[in-house]
């Protein structure tokens, strides 16, 4: 990581600019399903450096970051706005605010994804800014739309809630003292950046989301993908080493479909060597187990006996060993109730819900009962892992990974998945450098 000599802090939301001063550094962000362009709803960026968060809405698009004073924006005469509101997905429940500019009768009308209206109200308000909280229904996603005077202003909710039984409820709190706009800037001023700290940027659309993780110096724009369970746009195989592999676009994330399978076998016995060859281990020795279920490396080997995690390794050119915080991504992406960015990933041991049977293959595990519904194409077969003592286990019943982020002195971030447990297992114990696991690759950015 870059040092860093100068802290940045959020000025404003550049849809919102109107000062007229060139920001330091600015980040654009745009999503796409495929190659198709998609609006998403809203995006949350987290600094993992210095902790702290903030959110974007739809059509806001753009962060910028000054290192000089911030001019003052004047807007004494606010248009007609119904605002976002957040926390926007919903998990419970949720407050959006409304402005007035003069005192008359107002319509709002909430509506589903079909177009039938769910609720609808009316109330005459004075001028200013009115709270309301929001209860959601049974659907997904809705639509708020407030009519004032002839004009309208509307908002997509998305509902992540798990009671989804209930009616819809809109309750109003009351008129609040300030504009939405100058609160949310305040809150947004909060938040602090320096060139090189890790951000996390997840973006929601619909019901689904997607991550992606970088440690910007510079202006940059960020296209975030929501295609999944086909192969990487334009990088539909890749040729290594005398091997083709397909590729598996999971949302932001491009992976190889199968784990790497390069190098001369060794036996499980010994050591491998820095010996300018690559080598691997084949579960019992057979070179048919390397055929079908990929090498197994020790960590030291994989890594090319350098320390810097994200480096390339024994992975084709343009790819990458992933880092623990990629293994994040990917398991807060398929899991059905933890989300990208939740605390729960950073467990040790058994985290998530479901994100293993999302991982895992529909055939080739020990027990039927417990294959998987490869949901996003990632096609985890069970390898096996070789101790460090040469002893293999656990082939049909566990599918280990290595991550190339360093735990402590000899042991390394994995993953594992289990024949008969649904969560993700993240067993430092068996991280070893010694030990010799399964190797999945990651496209560079």
């Amino acid at each position: 990581m870059k040092t860093k000599t100068t802290a940045f802090l959020i000025a404003f939301i550049i849809s919102f600019s109107s000062s007229g001063q060139i920001p330091d550094i600015q980040f654009t962000f745009t999503a796409i399903d495929s190659a198709s362009n998609l609006p998403f709803d809203s995006l949350k960026v987290m600094n993992q450096t210095q902790g702290g968060d903030t959110v974007l809405y739809w059509p806001d698009t753009v962060l910028s970051f000054y290192t000089v004073g911030i001019k003052e924006i004047d807007r004494t005469e606010h248009p007609f706005r119904v605002f976002q509101n957040y926390p926007n997905p919903v998990t419970e429940q949720t407050n959006l605010s409304i402005y007035i500019p003069e005192k008359d009768r107002v319509r709002i009308v909430l509506t589903d994804l079909t177009g039938r209206i769910v609720l609808q109200i009316y109330r005459t308000l004075d001028k200013g800014t009115h709270l309301f909280h929001l209860i959601p229904g049974g659907k997904n996603l809705y639509f708020l739309a407030a009519q004032w005077k002839g004009k309208q202003s509307s908002i997509k909710i998305v509902n992540f809630s798990e009671n989804k039984t209930n009616e819809p409820a809109l309750n109003y709190s009351g008129l609040v003292s300030s504009y939405p706009y100058k609160e949310s800037m305040a809150e947004i001023q909060n938040f602090s950046f320096s060139p090189g700290d890790s951000l996390l940027c997840i973006c929601y659309s619909d019901t689904l989301e997607s991550g992606i993780l970088d440690a910007p110096d510079e202006s940059k724009v960020y296209t975030f993908q929501f295609a999944t369970n086909i192969p990487c746009p334009g990088t539909p195989t890749v040729e290594y080493e005398g091997q083709v592999y397909n590729t598996i676009q999971v949302f932001s994330q491009c992976w190889l479909k199968e784990n790497l399978n390069v190098g001369e076998m060794i036996a499980g016995a010994d050591t491998m060597q820095n010996n300018g060859i690559i080598e691997k281990k084949c579960y019992e020795n057979q070179p048919d187990s390397c055929t079908k279920y990929g090498g197994l490396y020790e960590w030291s080997e994989m890594m090319q006996y350098t320390l810097e995690q994200g480096t390339q390794g024994i992975c084709p050119p343009g790819w990458h060993i992933p880092t623990d915080e990629e293994w994040k991504v990917l398991e807060g992406a398929v899991d059905s109730q933890y989300a990208i960015g939740d605390p729960e990933w950073d467990s040790i041991m058994q985290r998530g819900f479901d994100a293993s049977m999302h991982l895992k293959t529909t055939s080739g595990w020990l027990v039927n009962q417990f294959n998987g519904f490869d949901t996003y194409g990632f096609s985890a077969l069970p390898g096996g892992r070789c101790l460090s003592f040469g002893n293999f286990n656990s082939n049909l019943s566990i599918a280990s990974w290595w991550a190339s982020s360093i735990y402590t002195d000899l042991f390394a971030y994995n993953r594992s998945i289990i024949l008969n447990e649904p969560m993700i297992r993240n067993p430092i114990g068996s991280g070893s450098w010694f030990n010799s696991l399964s190797v999945r690759c990651i496209k560079d950015e």
